[in-house]
């Protein structure tokens, strides 16, 4: 029979963020996995209010609130008839900060950006929600091009000398290793056109922005070397997910090295 110590609180949850480093006026962007935290008493809600205690009132909480499925229709599904796509794009309803359902982010980020509190950027498709001291700083004028650029969240984040926190997720979704792509000084990433359905003057209609196609496939690869030679990725339980808090600035520096090394 399983004890109530294998429960997961509040208390317990800062308790362990305590031990990995997060201290009072951190800012950090969390990905996190409900999941791998065991039984957590409160379930998401306890969760995000043990990661705002754990910075205080002078620190600041980001989580991607990512709409993937507010994309063009043919993006990730390539079966569509043609009737479907129109029927789609008709139909599809445009981004609202308010109502606009995460896209595979998990149940933390999706009950996070319901937070009264909580502010959420304006970018249709990848969008990001912050609690906080900055969170008006961090989630304003996110610009429609090159989303994840120093323009971004990511960018502000960035300036704010914040950290990563990954909660028992994969370590291929740092969604901060992003900003890299954007200086690099190869010609790994190409430009890369976005279908996206919002207001145009007045009206609700189909239109494009500019970007880079964003790669991911060897974040891990960047992580575990990032992590074996340097000294400052803090790994540890947070109830009993393996977990990670990471500088993003240095991770972020030294991604664009990597990048420009190994990306051909």
């Amino acid at each position: 029979m399983e004890t109530s110590s294998a429960l997961q609180t509040r208390k317990t949850i800062i308790d362990d963020l305590r031990r990995i480093g997060v201290r009072e006026g951190m800012t950090l962007i969390v990905h996190s996995s409900l999941k791998s935290l065991g039984k957590v008493v409160g379930g998401p809600v306890t969760v995000i209010l043990a990661l705002e205690e754990a910075v205080g009132m002078n620190g600041n909480i980001v989580m991607p609130t990512q709409t993937e499925h507010l994309c063009e229709p043919t993006e990730y599904n390539d079966s569509l008839t043609v009737e479907e796509i129109k029927i789609i794009k008709e139909n599809m309803p445009i981004y609202y900060p308010d109502i606009t359902p995460t896209s595979y982010m998990g149940i933390i980020p999706e009950t996070f950006r319901k937070q009264n509190g909580v502010l959420r950027s304006s970018h249709p498709h990848v969008s990001f929600a912050a609690w906080g001291k900055d969170a008006e700083r961090i989630t304003g004028n996110h610009k429609l091009d090159y989303a994840l650029s120093e323009t971004s969240p990511l960018g502000r984040i960035y300036e704010l000398e914040g950290y990563i926190l990954l909660l028992g997720v994969p370590t291929n979704t740092n969604t901060s290793l992003h900003l890299a792509e954007y200086r690099q000084k190869n010609t790994f990433m190409k430009p890369k056109v976005w279908g996206v359905k919002m207001p145009v003057d007045g009206n609700e209609q189909w239109t494009t922005y500019d970007d880079i196609n964003n790669e991911s496939d060897d974040f891990n690869k960047i992580f575990d070397e990032f992590k074996s030679n340097t000294n400052i990725v803090t790994e540890g339980l947070v109830g009993e997910a393996v977990s990670y808090l990471i500088p993003q600035r240095e991770m972020v520096d030294y991604a664009l090295g990597w990048m420009n090394r190994n990306r051909r």
